[in-house]
């Protein structure tokens, strides 16, 4: 993410936590089904779902913004919200892993759980570490390594003393170089 995204990104986040973001937004929402093929049928899916996992998805609506960021999910009302941009370009296992994590936290929205809790850090807050342990979970099953995990961890907002916090809590092991 080039500096300017960067800014743009923290800007969105800001207006997340007004409850202000739905003002810049420019999609509509879509059937996730229609787009996300065959996720009703992922183990990690059905992990996070269970019997209800065909009804849930078939229900789920995602919306693509073409601005900034990656994944995220819209506290007003649990829809998925995507950068259509971030879906051409990101690498095909993060995305997998960032539609694992995000389903997590619409399935801690439907049980009513605060996903932007302002108590806590980012990386202490108690749905991320509970999204990025499921992952976490989900990413050691397709075989990668705790350095590629930490890759993938990484964001342009996490310190690195966040990452390895965050590491620290979903079981990850840290190496510094």
């Amino acid at each position: 993410m080039n500096p300017l995204e960067y800014i743009a990104f923290m800007i969105l986040r800001t207006l997340r936590k007004l409850h202000l973001a739905r003002l810049i937004r420019i999609g509509k929402k879509h059937n996730f089904t229609d787009y996300f093929k065959n996720f009703e049928k992922v183990q990690a899916v059905r992990g996070i779902f269970g019997e209800k996992t065909e009804e849930i998805l078939g229900n789920l609506k995602v919306e693509f913004m073409g601005l900034f960021g990656y994944m995220g999910v819209d506290n007003s009302d649990g829809h998925l919200l995507v950068n259509a941009r971030y879906l051409d370009t990101g690498d095909k296992i993060d995305i997998y892993l960032d539609i694992i994590h995000e389903l997590c936290h619409i399935k801690q929205y439907m049980e009513g759980k605060d996903l932007f809790d302002g108590r806590y850090e980012y990386v202490e807050r108690p749905t991320e570490i509970e999204a990025y342990c499921y992952t976490v979970k989900e990413a050691r099953r397709l075989g990668l390594n705790d350095q590629r995990i930490i890759e993938y961890l990484k964001t342009e907002w996490m310190s690195q003393s966040d990452l390895e916090k965050l590491a620290n809590y979903v079981g990850i092991k840290f190496e510094t170089a």
